[in-house]
């Protein structure tokens, strides 16, 4: 499967963003989705993911109550919307679907197809 995110943005703090993927030659309905974020100099982090019919959901703790996770397996999309950005969200964050299945996992190594990269920009 290919992933393509885009979104992002430079938003000043407080201010809201919705990120897409979508995705082309496979359907994700069979993958568990999940998004990262990659900060300037830091290792690529976790933020949520989303299980293969949306029915479960898992976010970082500073993701907790700001941002939402969903998707449509027949958009063959996903997307991350953000609210009450701060400096600390950005970063260039890419979409991911998971090579296991039946456990939302938090490890970018256990996400075997990755998007690009759409990077995030917040003033404070």
């Amino acid at each position: 499967v290919q992933l393509q995110a885009s979104g992002g943005g430079l938003v000043q703090a407080g201010d809201s963003l919705r990120l897409s993927c979508t995705a082309s030659k496979r359907t994700i309905s069979t993958y568990i989705m999940g998004w990262f974020r990659q900060a300037p100099g830091n290792e690529r982090a976790f933020v949520a993911a989303i299980s293969e019919r949306g029915l479960t959901t898992t976010y970082t703790d500073s993701a907790k109550g700001r941002f939402t996770i969903s998707r449509s397996n027949a958009e063959n999309t996903m997307w991350l919307r953000m609210d009450s950005l701060e400096p600390e969200d950005t970063g260039v964050y890419y979409c991911a679907a998971q090579s296991i299945t039946g456990t939302v996992a938090t490890e970018s190594h256990l996400y075997r197809y990755w998007g690009q990269g759409t990077l995030v920009t917040v003033s404070s």
